[in-house]
């Protein structure tokens, strides 16, 4: 069987395909797939949708057995995901079975049914919440490596985020508060080396990556991972679940959302919440960087309700 098609909805054509570097690829994305198909002896389904920088689809193993086959453009935040995977060992997170690091090509165990936690509406947010923070217990209970691994440090990626965020701030000018925008800043450079203990992150634990499966209950996908501190992962949980600015008491919301995914995570909530801040402050000034003054505005707002929540 070979690659028919991309579909050309994908956000894979759309998002890759905006650069030099990403047509590139997906020009040879179609010989790619085929001839990992060839080697690990897979029969491939049609592509899945969604995701921005992977071309991933169910695949048939050679005794009959489900996977997904995951190629992603080659990319920094990919890099690592593989090894995190490994040393996860199926603990919170989807098992490998076959992996070549140079063409960013993974053989990964499927999510079966696969329904993704911020789409589980016959569950409520709360528990929701509590399902998402048992994955993440599972995923920390790995010590991280003692060696050199090709997994980022997070304090070393935050920190390079904070000289962005006073780059942009200097160049664009967005009128922001200097005050919450500094302070930000502050917390990307500082909250690392705070931390009490360091853990193999996910580092995009939304709950879009958090999959209904049969080996485990939840099993979370799409890793981007980094070792640090903990309190970095649970926000995009927390924001995403349902989203705690859209209501009409937003801080209140935002308030007993952190305490319950604190009192799972047996993290201290205060912390969680300046995590939050400082990723809503990095997030503002990407948005203007990439020419959305309005989004950028709207995250700082966010922010703002965050760290008076925080007593920032």
């Amino acid at each position: 069987m070979t690659l028919g098609y991309l579909p050309p909805t994908s956000m894979v054509v759309t998002m890759v395909g905006r650069t030099e570097d990403g047509r590139s690829w997906l020009a040879a994305l179609p010989s790619l797939v085929e001839e990992l198909r060839e080697r690990w002896s897979l029969r491939l389904g049609a592509p899945f949708e969604g995701g921005s920088s992977a071309w991933v689809a169910p695949a048939l193993l050679p005794d009959g057995g489900p996977a997904v086959l995951k190629v992603s453009r080659p990319h920094r935040e990919a890099a690592g995901e593989a090894e995190a995977l490994r040393w996860w060992d199926g603990r919170g997170a989807v098992q490998v079975y076959r992996h070549d690091q140079e063409k960013y090509a993974l053989l990964l165990e499927r999510c079966e049914p696969g329904g993704r936690l911020d789409t589980a509406d016959h569950l409520g947010a709360g528990e929701r919440l509590l399902l998402g923070a048992e994955v993440l217990n599972e995923l920390w209970c790995a010590p991280p490596p003692r060696a050199e691994t090709g997994i980022e440090r997070l304090c070393e990626v935050t920190a390079e985020w904070a000289g962005l965020v006073e780059t942009r701030m200097d160049r664009f000018r967005p009128g922001f508060d200097p005050g919450l925008v500094a302070h930000g800043t502050r917390l990307l450079r500082e909250l690392p080396g705070t931390a009490t203990r360091e853990v193999v992150l996910h580092g995009d634990f939304n709950p879009g990556n958090v999959l209904a499966a049969t080996r485990r209950p939840w099993l979370a996908i799409d890793a981007k991972p980094m070792i640090g501190d903990p309190g970095y992962d649970p926000w995009p949980l927390v924001e995403q679940i349902d989203d705690p600015f859209a209501h009409s008491d937003a801080r209140r919301v935002a308030g007993e959302r952190f305490a319950l995914v604190a009192d799972a995570l047996g993290e201290d909530a205060r912390r969680l919440q300046a995590w939050a801040v400082a990723r809503r402050v990095e997030t503002a000034l990407w948005a203007v960087q990439h020419g959305d003054l309005d989004g950028g505005s709207r995250v700082m707002r966010e922010a703002r309700i965050l760290a008076d929540l925080a007593g920032i």
